[in-house]
């Protein structure tokens, strides 16, 4: 069955080998400790397994945005316009911080996703959404990662890039989700000693403030 599939994706647009190859270079980048893994694994420990599955499919989502603005150019507009990555920045450090405030407010407090709290679900996948999203580095990543493994004989450019990018936000959330699920298996540890849990929290918001200033910080 894969052999038909990788047949048919060689004759369309890759090589196999393209393909494998772009699939081990993703991989390894992904597990480089960066922003979005280190937000994925926080929230597991801080906030349990679920949660940091739940995180970690929103920052792969996130990366959807990317993909597509990517394969239609926008990241171009973006990553050349001081003024839009400066916007974008500021935007991403501002809603960090405001993770930051919110995790030392309510450092005492336990907040683990339960089953059934649909709205934990919804607002832990807006976090790693806005997360991956409101970082303009990872728009000048899809934009300089992506077209290296695209075969402009073929053509079709831009599907080509959105396939590789569904490719990554697979890998993305099969790895982050991994990780933020054995990380979240500490959790419980956390939560059944209130000075451990705190400590928690407190560490988490100490991790946003430094993500905030690193994104203020960086540049084109």
């Amino acid at each position: 069955m894969l052999t038909i599939i990788f047949g048919r994706m060689e004759r369309i647009m890759f090589t196999v080998s393209t393909l494998f190859l772009f699939i081990g270079a993703a991989v390894l980048l992904i597990l480089i400790p960066g922003p979005d893994l280190i937000f994925a694994v926080t929230q597991g420990i801080a906030n349990g397994r679920r949660a940091g599955v739940y995180t970690a499919a929103g920052l792969a989502l996130g990366n959807t945005v990317h993909t597509l603005a990517a394969a239609l150019g926008l990241s171009i507009i973006v990553t050349t316009s001081p003024v839009l990555f400066t916007v974008f920045k500021i935007a991403g450090a501002v809603y960090l911080f405001n993770l930051a405030v919110k995790s030392l407010k309510y450092r005492k407090t336990a907040r683990v996703l339960q089953t059934g709290e649909k709205k934990d679900k919804r607002v832990l996948l807006r976090k790693g959404l806005l997360m991956n999203i409101l970082n303009p580095k990872v728009a000048i990543f899809f934009l300089t990662f992506l077209p290296q493994f695209v075969n402009y004989d073929h053509g079709f450019v831009p599907l080509q890039m959105v396939v590789l990018g569904l490719v990554f936000i697979f890998l993305t959330f099969l790895i982050f989700g991994l990780l933020a699920y054995f990380a979240g298996s500490f959790s419980s540890k956390f939560l059944e000693k209130p000075r451990m849990q705190e400590g928690a929290n407190l560490a988490a918001g100490v991790i946003f403030v430094g993500l905030g200033i690193k994104l203020l910080t960086t540049s084109p």
